[in-house]
């Protein structure tokens, strides 16, 4: 089955240091979801947007990479059977009705890196 990278854009983290349970909840449960449906495979939320630091070449800057409304906020991987099938699951996360939104790439190759 086709894995899928379901990229979480956001103003900002929601799992942010000041989040409360109840601004987390929603993300909390659509994860126990996809987890319980068997197609989630990975998942990271990321911290807030002031703890990013940037690097081109040899210039290292606080922040996110570009300026702009929204941020890469966390992301996950996912197993569907098709593009169609990815997208109808990442349609359901709680971002795209918040104010955000998602992308969804196929993975072209990767997997756990051995220690």
């Amino acid at each position: 089955m086709a894995q899928y990278a379901v990229l979480i854009y956001a103003p900002d983290s929601a799992h942010g240091p000041d989040a409360t349970a109840e601004e987390t909840a929603p993300h909390d449960r659509h994860a126990a979801e996809l987890a319980r449906s068997g197609a989630m495979l990975a998942a990271y939320a990321l911290t807030s947007r002031d703890l990013a630091t940037s690097v081109r070449g040899d210039a290292v800057t606080d922040g996110p990479f570009v300026e702009a409304k929204e941020i890469v906020a966390g992301f996950y991987i996912l197993e569907a059977p098709d593009l169609d099938a990815a997208l109808a699951i990442a349609k359901l996360n709680p971002a795209c009705q918040l104010g955000g939104g998602v992308e969804v790439r196929p993975v072209a190759a990767g997997g756990p890196v051995e220690r």
